[in-house]
């Protein structure tokens, strides 16, 4: 349906093109039909490398908005080619252009109402999938929190076999049995409800019992899940590779160690930043002057970070507290005396932070990465935190993977500040282009729907 909608969608455009464009009135029968035809042809080829996968479970908007550019960016590229093979001097850039940015957007805007649909589908208890769980180690709780926190995922936790009661989530689950017992059942042929997925979290040592568990769901249709333990995890990245037939795990390189990826991400700092503050340069002068009137003291505040490679670096923003002398060592807390009313406000819309677009520019940070912390907190937390450091092996950012997933603002205890560098960490070994857009995505709304950490 969703692809018989994005046929719909191109073949609309198409029609209403040939209709207002004002030189298809001298293009015969035969050059219209062929520009319908190579348009459609684009649209099959492309559909068959970047077709909709709005139907999956664990799918995000990212995911959609990267394979629907890919689709439009790749069809009309498809169809110019064409085009051009067939005649040479038919002149159909710029129509192309123009039906693939109105595709653009009405494939945007129709894959935000189908996964809607969806989602609400699911909700009512439609296409839903029945899962059974083996173990009781919290990776396995942690299977489980994904499955319940959406409820648009459509998954149904029937329950769970265990030797052991487990300590958290899984409390709130149906017990069925203890390993053995199910074990039992199933080298007896008594049937076994375990509904369409088994997720099992069991030690490496059990490969027999795994293998066993492995064996029951390809005889009986059910699909098979292993989870490593937590306390089994090595705690590094690996990636699978196979020397000849034997499976074997390598470290993998921070993406942006790639010289072609840094060389992107530093293109799109640079046109982004640039073009960022040409726009939001005829409102600098009434946030200096708000600033002057409601607090005495300098426009910007300045104040030494740590960047890249450990290396200090001057940054800056509006400056939002009245001058005091704690601010290079004291976080800002939610009631913080030191704030003033304008301050307050651009803290919570991230206006603040429009000055450091110009450290972007200048190559001290980058637009998405690790938030860069003040000398003395890193000094604290490189004491406390065994990989705290790892995180300045790329470019500090104005905002971050951290920041928009629930770890910014003041970080009251230890663990807090664990969970912002476990992120930090996981979107260096994970960045690609599209989680930064992700990420700036999820920053800008912040300006509209203010953050409850912002303060």
């Amino acid at each position: 349906m969703v692809i018989g909608i994005d046929f719909l969608i191109l073949n609309v455009l198409v029609v209403l093109f040939l209709q207002y464009y004002p030189d298809v009135s001298n293009w015969g029968r035969t050059r219209i039909q062929v520009f319908w035809l190579m348009s459609n042809l684009g649209m099959v080829m492309s559909q068959y490398r970047f077709s909709t996968i709005i139907h999956q479970r664990m799918v995000t908007a990212t995911d959609m908005l990267q394979r629907v550019i890919m689709l439009v960016m790749t069809q009309t590229a498809l169809t110019f080619l064409m085009l051009k093979i067939i005649d040479l001097r038919r002149q159909v850039g710029w129509p192309l252009a123009g039906i693939g940015a109105c595709l653009l957007v009405l494939l945007i805007i129709s894959r935000i109402m189908e996964r809607r649909a969806v989602k609400r589908y699911r909700m009512a208890g439609g296409n839903t999938r029945m899962a059974t769980l083996v173990g009781s180690d919290k990776e396995l709780q942690n299977v489980y929190e994904r499955m319940v926190s959406d409820p648009t995922t459509g998954y149904k936790v029937l329950g769970y076999y265990a030797d052991e009661k487990p300590e958290g989530s899984l409390e709130g689950l149906t017990r069925m049995g203890s390993l053995q017992e199910l074990l039992k059942r199933m080298d007896e042929g008594r049937e076994v409800e375990v509904g369409d997925e088994l997720y099992v979290c069991l030690s490496r040592r059990d490969h027999e019992t795994v293998k066993r568990l492995s064996m029951y769901c390809d005889q009986h249709v059910v699909r098979f899940f292993y989870v490593p333990m937590s306390v089994e995890s090595l705690g590094i990245s690996l990636k699978r590779e196979m020397m000849d037939d034997i499976e074997v795990y390598t470290t993998y390189e921070n993406p942006l160690q790639n010289p072609v990826n840094r060389l992107m991400k530093r293109a799109f700092d640079v046109t982004f930043s640039a073009l960022l503050l040409l726009c939001m340069l005829p409102f600098f002068p009434i946030v200096a002057l708000i600033i002057k009137w409601q607090s005495p003291g300098p426009i910007f505040f300045k104040q030494l970070r740590t960047g890249l490679d450990g290396k200090e670096f001057w940054m800056y923003k509006f400056r939002s507290m009245h001058v005091n002398k704690d601010a290079d060592r004291v976080q800002a807390t939610a009631d913080d005396p030191r704030k003033y009313a304008f301050g307050n406000f651009m803290r919570k819309a991230n206006i603040d932070e429009l000055p450091q677009f110009w450290n972007v520019l200048m190559g001290d940070m980058s637009i998405v990465g690790p938030r860069p912390h003040m000398l003395a907190h890193t000094e604290m937390y490189s004491q406390l935190i065994g990989k705290y450091m790892v995180r300045h092996f790329v470019k500090p950012g104005v905002t971050g993977w951290a920041q928009v997933t629930g770890f910014r603002g003041e970080t009251r205890e230890l663990w807090q500040m664990e969970e912002r560098v476990k992120r930090d960490i996981w979107y260096m070994e994970n960045w690609n282009f599209w989680l930064d857009l992700r990420i700036i995505w999820m920053t800008a709304k912040t300006v509209f729907v203010h953050d409850k950490n912002a303060y």
